[in-house]
């Protein structure tokens, strides 16, 4: 992530002084969204050094909500930053658009686009798995989406500039711009949507979720158990699994409940989360409740 970093730096320098020396808003645009990035991404290298520190006296059960708390102001800095961009846009082109260089559009949109997606591939060769990864590898794909979106644009305007239609060209800086908030705009709902909804406890994407139902319904027929009642939830990195079995208490041991128990998490080891499974058999219906 400090590769990531410092190219954001680089780009972000070269957009913002870009952008006011030629007076393009999409280009301006493009740098702040890469500014706010960077800012983001200086406290999710912050967040992920202290999300792995593990537990601790003051935090028993570690800092892995740290995660989602961060992907969450994630989102909601990147989608202020498109509101406040939309609202400009609107505002140029109540007062009748303004100017744009095609070339120096095209030129900027093309070198970032590259830059982009090949920091968001290599960002994710990293690490796969990382919740926060994946915020940084969205963000990086956005802005890369922007820059291929400024070039459509930079043929758009040298099209009616070369036509004689300058007057029409004169909102393609702004149109450029809300065109580009919309686009981005799935990207911090996604964030804020995915952020809340772990901070909440609420139940993991699909894809876990049916891993765990797999995972746990391969121990159950290798222990000959009833169905159970199964409740998962993701914080970070940390997977939570609650396994209830309502069988005869006479018929099983701790020792068969550690066994169960053990069996779930090694099933569940493929998922390259860090477990906390806690399975229980219990003759008593409503301690499951």
């Amino acid at each position: 992530m400090l590769s990531s970093l410092w190219t954001s730096v680089a780009i972000a320098a070269v957009a913002l002084l870009l952008g006011i020396v030629s007076g393009t808003r999409i280009i301006l645009f493009d740098g702040a969204y890469i500014g706010v990035g960077l800012i983001l991404t200086w406290i999710s290298l912050g967040a992920a050094s202290a999300s792995s520190a593990g537990p601790s006296t003051r935090f028993p059960f570690g800092r892995a909500a740290l995660t989602p708390l961060v992907v969450l102001l994630q989102g909601l800095a990147i989608a202020g930053t498109l509101l406040f961009a939309a609202a400009d846009a609107v505002v140029i082109i109540r007062d009748g658009g303004s100017p744009v260089s095609p070339m120096i559009i095209g030129i900027y949109g093309a070198s970032t686009a590259a830059a982009g997606f090949l920091v968001a591939r290599w960002v994710r060769r990293q690490a796969p798995s990382s919740d926060l990864v994946s915020a940084e590898v969205s963000q990086w794909r956005a802005g890369a989406a922007l820059s291929v979106m400024m070039m459509v644009g930079a043929a758009a305007a040298a099209i009616l500039q070369t036509a004689g239609l300058n007057l029409v060209a004169l909102y393609i800086d702004p149109i450029l711009v809300l065109v580009a908030s919309a686009i981005v705009a799935i990207i911090p709902l996604r964030m804020i949507t995915t952020g809340l909804n772990e901070l909440l406890e609420g139940a993991p994407p699909q894809e876990i979720t049916v891993a765990v139902a797999q995972a746990v319904e391969s121990v159950r027929r290798r222990f000959v158990l009833p169905l159970p009642l199964i409740r998962t939830g993701k914080v970070g990195r940390k997977l939570y699994v609650e396994v209830d079995f309502i069988v005869p208490g006479s018929d099983w041991s701790v020792g068969d409940e550690d066994s169960v128990r053990r069996g779930v998490i090694t099933a569940l080891e493929p998922l390259g989360l860090d477990i906390w499974a806690v399975v229980s058999l219990t003759a008593d219906p409503s301690l499951t409740e």
